[in-house]
């Protein structure tokens, strides 16, 4: 028997140990070379990683949730003549169940199929004979479907290439569900006990990968940085009148502006009277790292968990140029195809929670930056101006501050100054005057 030891890859710059968050092979299985064996996550970023050989498995190491250090043994190959002809015949098996099915694939595949109900959809109409090898998902839809019980080998996807899609989950949810449906009721006496079993009932969800990640970031940033927190009223109705006119001037295809580039483009302009705000602290070397350029972090929520992409030289942008980055960034996150590059990197980040934004909210730093910026939601309220009461719309800036680095005076003439912008913003496109 000849073995071959694959040690956990170098995955990036500074990776010195990954995740282990999903196995996609087991000791006695046969794989063939470029095969999907685990799904993994640094600190930076999330990697399926295939076989490097064809061969059978002797052996893994790690459950999910484990940490594997880089260079340690990850999993062992038997790659002996016999073994390597196993998965060679396994894997030309596969082709050829791959090319006899393709007549029979589902109609569900088709634009006009998957328009229709899903409740309509059976599931022998997105199932297929259980399959062995590479199933092409995202780690999205890889996670989604543990999360509700589905065997991805059971499934054709209706992607390129048998890529298993979103809707493909859905439609074998829907399939289960309807099956469901059709089952005959419990007795009443049956149903009371299938109630008190529920509410006995406990579940345990072990907090690995992307969730496990946010959690120790947010762990750290509020157990070091001490926070200094900041909230002013900012009154939008004239951003407001400009929002909705700049939507009206566009092609009805083209996106709808937000008040987030706005945000963001005042922000530019805020910082290069605050620089201190645009900084990464180095803890180990003791640094402050000021950056002239602002790369501005937008948190984005994911099926995955919270993403922090990075829309790089916001200063360098028009407006349209910045609300198009943060569509295009946001759905790349959300569709878990962000590049490492596109998630780190921030000097200051904006957040907002849209329609749920409430009154006001206390933002967590996204360290090693030393300030955040929180939207709340706009409404309209009774204000008095000039002892006269008027309708205006009104926000809520919050802000949190790295008070290490940050004082307090700093922090709220930062966002005194981000108000005025905000509120006068024919302001955040007229060059600045130098004095003579």
């Amino acid at each position: 028997m000849s073995q071959f030891v694959f040690k956990m890859p170098d995955l990036g710059e500074g990776t010195v140990d990954a995740e282990i968050v999903a196995w996609h092979t087991k000791p006695g299985d046969a794989v063939t070379e470029d095969q999907l064996i685990v799904e993994v996550m640094t600190d930076k970023a999330a990697v399926e990683v295939p076989a490097p050989v064809s061969g059978r498995v002797i052996s893994i190491t790690g459950a999910p949730g484990d940490k594997v250090a880089v260079g340690s043994p990850l999993i062992v190959f038997d790659v002996g003549g016999d073994a390597v002809a196993v998965a060679a015949e396994t894997g030309a098996a596969q082709a050829s169940n791959a090319e006899s099915a393709e007549p029979s694939a589902p109609t569900a595949a088709a634009p006009s199929a998957t328009a229709s109900s899903p409740a309509t959809v059976s599931p022998s109409a997105t199932a297929s004979p259980e399959r062995q090898g590479r199933v092409m998902a995202s780690p999205a839809n890889r996670r989604r479907a543990r999360e509700a019980g589905i065997d991805l080998t059971t499934l054709a996807g209706s992607g390129p290439g048998g890529r298993i899609l979103r809707e493909d989950l859905e439609a074998a949810g829907a399939g289960d569900t309807a099956a469901g449906e059709n089952r005959p009721a419990p007795a009443s006496g049956a149903t009371a006990r299938g109630r008190a079993d529920v509410a006995a009932e406990t579940s345990e969800i072990k907090v690995i990968g992307l969730r496990r990640l946010i959690a120790e970031r947010m762990s750290e940033a509020k157990r070091t940085i001490p926070h200094f927190a900041y909230v002013e009223e900012v009154d939008v109705t004239e951003l407001e009148a400009l929002r909705h006119y700049l939507n009206l001037s566009r092609p009805k295809d083209a996106g709808s502006l937000s008040y987030l580039p706005l945000v963001v483009m005042a922000l530019t302009r805020v910082l290069e009277s605050f620089p201190q705000c645009n900084v990464l602290y180095d803890a180990a070397r003791g640094v402050l790292v000021r950056h002239r350029a602002v790369h501005v972090g937008i948190a984005t929520q994911t099926p995955d968990g919270l993403k922090v992409p990075v829309v790089r030289n916001a200063q360098s942008l028009g407006l349209w140029d910045v609300a198009a980055e943060i569509r295009r960034l946001a759905e790349r996150a959300r569709s878990s195809k962000a590049t490492r590059e596109e998630l780190v990197g921030s000097t200051i980040t904006v957040t907002s929670l849209g329609k749920l934004g409430g009154i006001a909210s206390t933002p967590i730093i996204n360290a090693p930056e030393v300030a955040i910026i929180g939207l709340n939601k706009a409404v309209e309220r009774p204000v008095v101006i000039q002892g006269v009461v008027v309708v205006r719309r009104i926000m809520n800036l919050s802000s949190s501050f790295d008070h290490r680095f940050v004082d307090g005076y700093d922090a709220a003439a930062m966002i005194q100054a981000l108000k005025e912008l905000l509120e006068h913003p024919a302001m955040i496109f007229i060059p600045k005057v130098k004095p003579t």
